[in-house]
């Protein structure tokens, strides 16, 4: 696994460009083609009970999903939007410490085939599965979304 450079210049954009990201104290963990893996500290993103706020777990999974497309996206040269087409979350215990979000292609999702129909459409749609793994190991919350990449129009 790396962090490289790609990945560093990605996130500095996020915090700069989505004020929620730069609240929640957003850093790089981890990087590699197939995995992207954000963290953030507990304090700036709990709730009254004192454990993670389920709206900072279902972000910081969301954008660590949008970062993978993006970062495949520009590793391949492409200066395309990628929006989150669909998802749906589950929360399956509280977290109580700083947490991670570890992003990757769902099963039968491949990156031949996305980028094939963005050569070929212009455009293309991805299933990323995103976690946060909980002090047991086992998931704390889970996102399965659907990411879409358009050629930017400006």
């Amino acid at each position: 696994m790396h962090s490289d450079n790609t990945a560093s210049q990605l996130l500095r954009f996020i915090r700069d460009k989505i004020p929620l990201a730069r609240a929640m104290d957003l850093e790089l963990l981890a990087y590699d083609d197939d995995l992207l893996v954000l963290g953030a500290p507990l304090a700036p993103n709990v709730n009254d009970k004192g454990c993670a706020f389920g709206g900072s777990l279902v972000s910081l999974m969301t954008l660590c999903g949008w970062g993978l497309v993006e970062l495949a996206l520009r590793r391949h040269g492409y200066n395309y939007d990628v929006f989150v087409g669909e998802s749906a979350v589950r929360y399956l215990q509280p977290v109580w410490a700083d947490f991670r979000a570890e992003a990757r292609l769902a099963g039968g999702a491949d990156w031949a085939g996305f980028f094939d129909a963005l050569r070929t459409r212009g455009k293309a749609r991805i299933e990323v599965d995103c976690s946060v793994p909980g002090a047991d190991g086992k998931p704390a919350a889970t996102l399965t979304a659907r990411f879409v990449a358009k050629a930017r129009t400006d």
